[in-house]
């Protein structure tokens, strides 16, 4: 159960009713689940998040199935459920093989992997189990993505750090209808 009610218009400061109607009006309605829903109650920083969002979703550089790895190997290395969740299928359609998602799921040894999903993996492991990358990890994601590619990598896993923090600290509720198995942990 979440730790916060859904934020509705009164509950933000009058000063920011208007970034929060912009907010929802774009994404339809209320926003009732997802880290947005936590985002939100602070209009003016989710309204600047997705424009660093839409940004790494739409206009990025790297390919969807490595965007989608790097919210994948985010999303287990810091335990969040709900990114996990929100990801995992889409990452089998974007190309992701079905070994590879259920090893990062059950934090097994990787099946053989293209190098490009390899440098993925390894950049997010070692900086999430260590807050540090070794110079051969950082050659590795940097040989495979350039220095652009590489930036967006890491800012995408921040983004996504961010948001598993919140997903996490808040208790963001999982959706009833899933296709994923919840997250071993």
């Amino acid at each position: 159960m979440a730790r916060i009610p859904v934020a509705s218009r009164e509950s933000v400061p009058e000063a920011h009713r208007s970034t929060f109607d912009e907010i929802t009006a774009a994404r339809g309605g209320p926003i009732a689940s997802g880290p947005v829903s936590v985002l939100i109650n602070s209009p003016e920083m989710a309204k600047r998040a997705s424009h660093l969002s839409e940004y790494m979703r739409q206009e990025s550089t790297l390919p969807s199935k490595i965007q989608e790895l790097a919210m994948l190997v985010t999303a287990r290395e810091r335990d969040c459920q709900y990114i996990w969740n929100a990801h995992a299928a889409s990452g089998r359609r974007a190309g992701l093989s079905d070994a590879l998602v259920d090893a990062l799921r059950d934090k097994q040894d990787l099946p053989d992997i293209p190098a490009d999903e390899s440098a993925v993996v390894n950049l997010g492991r070692e900086f999430y189990r260590t807050n540090q990358v070794s110079d051969a990890t950082f050659q590795a994601a940097s040989q495979q993505f350039g220095t652009q590619g590489l930036v967006e990598l890491v800012t995408l896993m921040g983004y996504y750090a961010l948001l598993a923090f919140n997903a996490n600290t808040f208790a963001i509720d999982l959706p009833a209808e899933r296709s994923e198995a919840v997250l071993p942990i």
